[in-house]
């Protein structure tokens, strides 16, 4: 039965499936009489548009359709404010009309018989470029897209009253996201009933299907989206994409099904990408290096344009400057501005890993500067008494910082010895983030078998919501896991709900799916006292066929946190960095299945750590990426895996019926500082940013005289 499922490591019900090749993703779904398409790409960052010539008689060619093809029938994309700041509303074109603002940007879309035929007539398209001169840059850029400031408490006087003032400067490069599946998109109209289906790899069917709606003015009840299997996203499949729009509208400009699957240095020159920032933070301690104040200013690279989603990361950034410490005087701005480059969104942490970065980098600085252990100075700071509403307006709902401090230490084994060519560093970095919000739906419904089916509006891809759904809704209704079936991913079946991002699926999408099942159940048992309290669930079934029971589960934000730790070692005659060993402590609340949180911590880790030794999204002076392939963009493998031990901490929130937080994120948000302060401590105080590669790194140990 099913009692104690939830907080048991089951293994995940979709591996086999996944496993056995019978997962359907975008590129296995085959639509009779479809056209494919080619997008024709700007060469240049920056560049006016000019005549776009095509030749005549190409071969296999259904149509080239550029702006001018597409004007009053797409708008740009829809662009999210964020609260209390500004955001321009320039949202990204479909089609580039008369000005490029980034290499890979899409000029003109070519439809023909198959996928070979439309990129090689593609590659026979002139267009008319006049290159202008690209701003690579965010601090040397005048071109604001978005705008947020806010001051909370006495700064100047906290400032003008310190013992000591800390200050550091900190940036992260660019990353792309690259997921195993690149995105695609599949568009079919029904001419007769004016009903376009679109076929999707994204993180959830509803807020494409409002993308589509507002870019293409169509009623949504005229649209039905389809999620398929998703080969992870990452982020980058969540907002609603420019190739996207552009498939839906050239079904029906053309009235042929129209299929799109990138490729994958499409997917690294156009898919949007993630960080990006640089910052100025100030720290005020008096003289027992207790912090009195945060004083931040931070730049982002935003890229050519506005995607929905490119501001949010910035606002969440600013808004967690405070970190985990009991200060009470803030100010805090953070200026997104234009540059030439692909636009930047939400990744894998989205604006969390930034502010664990920018704070934690600076804790170590202020550590060094005051004379004070690190970890002692976190303790003195660390705010003991929860919830707490921070200066910048967040209410942190529950959490015990100390304790993941204190594991972390136990865990990590500090290690600081150095031994001929190596040097060795030992660093600490703790974090909290938001999570969930908004709200999430679900429905549960008897089937006529006495098996439970959960439609949920939250969609996976990859994180293992057929099985920890499955366990929250099995151990509520009194089944077993093999009773409980799922289904996600088809507007026209799903309730509408926001999605899978920000580390919020099982304490909205979950609470969701316990509040549907818990209605379900109570409709249930009293069909079953009527017919003499023996029933069973199939009995129930076939007295009242068509049981079903919807949820709509809204709450404020949760925030998860967490300690991680890191050992390094840098040889001297090289620069090379090895991580030997990290430890990772994490809080998200009620875990479901630590099975599943463990693995969440793995994969996160091993993102942070690419970001940490290999990962950049570098561009040249002409802003032409360097980075169009594995072979100038590096990932790690499981061989440069350190040994990672992982301990979670349940402190439960108030705020939902399992007491869930979130722990999608928690890798890639720890161990960026961890890592960065572990270098520093191995060069003996001296500061670089990441990525760490051999040659930086052998230039500060040259320069700290190493």
């Amino acid at each position: 039965m099913s009692r104690g499922l939830v907080g048991r490591a089951v293994r995940r019900r979709e591996d086999e499936r996944i496993l056995r090749g019978r997962t359907r993703y975008l590129d296995d779904i085959d639509v009779a009489g479809a056209a494919h398409v080619a997008f024709l790409r700007s060469p240049f960052a920056h560049a006016r548009v000019g005549g776009i010539d095509v030749p005549e008689g190409l071969e296999g060619v259904v149509a080239v359709i550029s702006a001018a093809d597409l004007d009053g029938r797409a708008r740009d994309l829809p662009v999210q404010g964020i609260e209390g700041g500004r955001v321009s509303e320039e949202g990204h074109p479909v089609l580039a009309r008369d000005e490029v603002r980034y290499a890979g940007q899409a000029v003109a879309a070519v439809l023909a018989e198959s996928r070979a035929l439309a990129e090689d007539a593609a590659e026979l398209i002139e267009v008319d470029y006049e290159p202008l001169e690209p701003v690579l840059h965010a601090r040397g850029s005048d071109l604001t897209l978005s705008h947020w400031h806010r001051v909370a408490g006495d700064v100047p006087g906290a400032f003008g009253s310190a013992a000591q003032v800390v200050t550091a400067s900190h940036a992260l490069p660019r990353l792309a996201p690259v997921p195993m599946e690149p995105r695609g998109a599949i568009a079919s109209y029904d001419v007769a009933n004016d009903l376009l289906t679109v076929w999707v790899s994204a993180q959830d069917s509803h807020r494409q299907l409002a993308g589509l709606a507002a870019v293409l003015d169509r009623p949504e009840d005229s649209i039905h989206v389809i999620v398929p299997d998703v080969g992870g996203a990452f982020g980058s499949k969540g907002a609603p994409a420019p190739e996207t729009m552009l498939v839906a509208a050239a079904a029906i400009l053309t009235g042929r099904p129209v299929k799109w699957t990138e490729d994958r240095e499409e997917n690294f020159v156009a898919s949007y990408q993630g960080r990006g920032m640089e910052a100025d933070v100030e720290l005020a301690f008096d003289s027992d290096a207790t912090l009195l104040a945060v004083r931040a200013r931070i730049w982002a690279d935003l890229g050519g344009y506005l995607m929905p989603t490119t501001a949010i990361p910035t606002h969440t950034t600013a808004m967690l400057m405070c970190g985990v410490y009991d200060v009470q005087a803030a100010d805090v701005e953070v200026v997104g501005r234009r540059t030439n480059k692909v636009p930047t969104g939400p990744y894998r942490g989205a604006g969390r890993p930034e502010a664990a970065y920018f704070v934690e980098c600076t804790m170590d600085v202020a550590a060094r500067e005051l004379g004070v252990d690190p970890l002692e100075l976190r303790r003195r700071n660390l705010i003991r008494e929860l919830p707490y509403r921070t200066a910048l307006g967040w209410t942190y709902d529950s959490g015990d910082y100390a304790r993941c401090l204190d594991r972390v230490e136990e865990l990590v084994r500090p290690e600081r010895r150095d031994e001929g060519d190596r040097r060795v560093g030992t660093g600490f970095g703790m974090y909290v983030e938001r999570a969930g919000g908004l709200f999430e739906t679900a429905e549960a419904e008897l089937m006529p078998t006495g098996r439970l089916l959960v439609r949920s509006g939250s969609s996976p891809h990859g994180q293992g919501h057929d099985t920890t759904f499955a366990q929250v809704a099995a151990e509520r209704f009194g089944v077993g896991l093999e009773d409980v079936e799922l289904r996600f991913g088809d507007s026209r079946e799903v309730p509408r709900g926001v999605g899978t991002f920000a580390s919020r699926s099982v304490a909205m999408g979950g609470s969701a799916v316990a509040q549907a099942v818990d209605a379900l159940k109570e409709k249930c048992d009293a069909v079953a006292e009527r017919l003499g309290g023996s029933a069973t669930l199939r009995d129930v079934a076939e007295a009242e066929p068509g049981l079903t029971a919807s949820a709509r589960f809204e709450s404020d934000l949760v925030f998860s946190s967490g300690a991680y730790g890191a050992v390094v070692e840098i040889e001297r005659s090289t620069g090379r960095l090895s991580v030997l060993r990290m430890a990772a402590v994490d809080d998200a609340g009620t875990i479901v299945n630590p099975l599943l949180a463990e693995g969440q911590v793995i994969g996160g880790t091993a993102q942070g750590l690419g970001e940490c030794l290999v990962e950049e999204a570098a561009y040249d002076d002409e802003g032409n990426p360097t980075f169009a392939s594995f072979v100038g963009y590096s990932l790690l493998t499981a061989a440069e895996m350190p040994e990672l031990v992982t301990e979670f901490v349940e402190t439960p929130s108030p705020l939902n019926p399992l007491g869930a937080k979130g722990i999608g994120e928690a890798g890639a948000i720890g161990t960026p500082a961890a890592v960065s302060n572990a270098v520093t401590d191995a060069l003996g105080g001296a500061r670089v940013d990441p990525p760490f590669s051999e040659d930086k790194l052998w230039h500060a140990l040259r320069e700290a005289g190493s």
